[in-house]
């Protein structure tokens, strides 16, 4: 039984996040006498158990008043989802099926899992952050399109009319970003070159991408795009980004 641990105090609660690591830290903010916050309780105890990959807290507002200020708790019950101290979500109510589907959902692609053991300590897979209403590719195919890139099973993207890719993956907040993960066929038609820019005003076309200075350009090896390729990027340059774009082309 892997269960709920209450944060006895403000000083214990950063130890905690950081004990869990890249793990999911889905963090519950509970008030003595809240009638919503006894009535999910059962249910949180249960998932604490179900879903053993996460990692469960359980915040009471008066005990850990700092916390609940830095995290800007105004009702209870609140539930928060960290990852590497990271804030990623949250969810307010007793809706236990909602909440379900909360946790669910950030762990279809936890970063803790065993094929994500080649992201460095300290880091993290950024899956979480993406902006899906804000991402956009050019060229994609109808039958193999975009979506199929932020899924880790067999899908692939694949370009239409000819080999050319403009990809613009927009972020929910400002993230750091420490490298990327190419992922092509080993049959000689995988990227090549790629250059990459970040926090453009605007969508820019494929004419504009060839002739603009990238923040970083890419020439991707064989090795590269494997499936446990990781291509590290200068990150100096990638430290505030809100949107990156990554234009493609086989050479």
């Amino acid at each position: 039984m892997v269960g709920v641990k209450p944060v006895g105090s403000d000083p214990d609660f950063q130890p905690e996040l950081s004990g869990a690591g890249s793990r999911l830290a889905v963090v519950k903010f509970t008030m003595r006498g809240c009638g919503p916050c006894l009535r999910i309780a059962p249910a949180f105890s249960s998932m604490s158990n179900k879903y053993p990959q996460a990692v469960f807290l359980e915040v009471d507002v008066h005990q850990c008043q700092g916390t609940a200020a830095t995290n800007n708790i105004s009702a209870t019950p609140t539930f928060l989802f960290f990852r590497n101290k990271v804030r990623i979500d949250q969810y307010q109510g007793a809706d236990a099926v909602g909440l379900e589907e909360k946790i669910k959902q950030h762990l279809e692609n936890d970063p803790g899992s065993n094929e994500d053991t080649d992201i460095p300590k300290g880091y993290m897979d950024l899956m979480p952050f993406i902006n899906k209403a804000g991402c956009e590719c050019l060229n994609e195919s109808d039958e193999h399109g975009f979506d199929n890139c932020l899924r880790k099973d067999m899908t692939f993207l694949e370009s239409d009319c000819d080999e050319q890719l403009l990809i613009t993956v927009a972020f929910n907040q400002p993230v750091k970003l420490y490298s990327m993960k190419f992922q092509g066929p080993d049959n000689g038609q995988g990227p090549k070159y790629v250059k990459i820019f970040i926090n453009l005003p605007r969508s820019m076309d494929f004419e504009e991408a060839e002739r603009s200075e990238p923040t970083q350009a890419l020439e991707l090896t064989e090795d590269d795009i494997k499936e446990d390729g990781i291509v590290p990027l200068r990150y100096v340059k990638f430290q505030n980004v809100n949107s990156v774009t990554v234009s493609r082309k086989t050479g």
